[in-house]
């Protein structure tokens, strides 16, 4: 089964949004650009909501017959391993298989000599293709890659081939992910893991490595733009250079993780992708999860009550929601409003601090950013806060479709 040329991951935590995110895919369809869609939920939020992938399976396909959707979709196992893999195989067509844990562990001996051995006809100047820059590959580099990234390229292979087995098909799209680690892979590194990856015949689609600058959650990446386009369009012409000296699917491209929100890269990506004529993959999961929140609050009553004790039960709860994404949020706690002061707000002040619209005086990052690790509290209210999502699909649901389409489709790909 072969991922098309763009193709954009959406999340659904409590799967009541399906519908309102695929028709920010066909608007994009009207407007011109092919898109598919791809519904990812991880194993960890699985656990925290206490769902099962059949149920987001049940909403997306709903959501697909209502609107006489007929292009390709898929549903993502996000960030799976071999311990958690079987929770989603009856469910799932597309696998993102994280081997972030295993970068660093050594692969035995033989195989590290005889993956050296296999790469020294790089070594040398490297030309990459379109932007016409060298990439300098030595000896000690290949050393360095294939202690730490040999044993997870070959992690990589045992989970897909575990799949391959389980399904009984080949009816799947296989993504590799690395970008949970404290370190990013420089395209030199990233041309020899890709190496390694077709060493163990994966048939990987996309591949998601860890950026220079910080990709926390729900909020604009914090960086350097002029390096991260420089190594962006680097990985964009490795990927096309590893393509033709390794055999991997033509349909390779690079995936963009924690791509919510991430506003300021977005020109820099549309550009990039264009330049090469390239494909990308974005996940921008989280931030359906907040246009639900902001959906309650602009509905007042009981909504916007639901939203503040979401809040405040975050602010109570804080230690415990965020250590598990400590890697991935930046949150100054001295600017946290207290409870108190929200406790006085009406919708509209707390959407505004909510959305991310950073020409609003209200919109508070940090205040986003605790909140997007909240949902275990809304999880937590059970039915109370899945009716209200029901009572409010209409405000709720404009507001995911245009947070969808007007702040991260139209950007990057119109």
């Amino acid at each position: 089964m072969e991922l098309n040329k763009y193709s954009f991951g959406v999340g659904d935590r409590f799967a009541h949004q399906a519908k309102a995110q695929l028709e920010a895919i066909v608007n994009a369809k009207l407007a011109g650009v092919s898109i598919t869609p791809v519904w990812n939920k991880s194993h960890r939020e699985h656990q925290i909501i206490g769902s099962q992938p059949d149920a987001m399976q049940k909403q997306v396909d709903l959501a697909v017959k209502s609107l006489g959707w007929h292009d390709p979709y898929f549903l993502d196992a996000d960030h799976i391993n071999l311990t958690n893999v079987d929770f989603f195989i009856k469910s799932c067509d597309f696998f993102t298989i994280d081997v972030a844990d295993y970068i660093g562990k050594k692969a035995e001996p033989a195989f590290v000599d005889d993956f050296v051995k296999s790469c020294k006809k790089y070594v040398g100047k490297v030309m990459l293709p379109v932007i016409e820059t060298r990439i300098e590959i030595d000896e000690p580099l290949i050393q360095n890659v294939a202690e730490k990234y040999l044993y997870a390229a070959q992690e990589a292979g045992r989970i897909y081939r575990y799949i391959e087995q389980k399904t009984a098909c080949h009816f799947f799209v296989a993504e590799v992910s690395m970008d949970e680690t404290d370190e990013p892979q420089s395209p030199e590194e990233l041309f020899l893991i890709l190496a390694a990856l077709a060493n163990e015949n994966v048939p990987l689609q996309t591949i998601a490595p860890k950026f220079s600058g910080r990709f926390n959650k729900g909020v604009d990446y914090v960086g350097s733009l002029k390096k991260f386009e420089a190594e962006f369009e680097q990985d964009l012409a490795v990927i096309q250079l590893a393509v033709q000296e390794f055999g991997l699917p033509k349909n390779l491209k690079l995936s963009i993780h924690s791509g919510s929100d991430k506003f300021s890269i977005y020109p820099i990506v549309r550009q990039a992708i264009q330049k090469f004529d390239s494909g990308l993959h974005i996940k921008t999961a989280g931030t359906t999860w907040l246009e639900e929140l902001i959906g309650l609050a602009e509905a007042g009553g009981e909504g916007l009550e639901i939203a503040k004790n979401v809040y405040k039960e975050s602010l109570n709860r804080y230690d415990e929601l965020c250590k598990p994404y400590a890697t991935v949020i930046d949150i100054d706690k001295e600017k946290l409003p207290a409870y108190e002061e929200v406790e006085k707000w009406d919708g509209a002040k707390f959407s505004q601090s909510l959305r991310h619209d950073q020409s609003n005086l209200n919109y508070n990052l940090h205040f986003r950013q605790l909140l997007h690790v909240g949902y275990k509290i809304a999880a937590q209210m059970e039915e109370t806060y899945l009716k209200a999502l029901e009572e409010n699909e209409v405000i709720i649901a404009r507001n995911v479709t245009e947070n969808l389409f007007e702040r991260h489709i139209r950007p990057v790909f119109l």
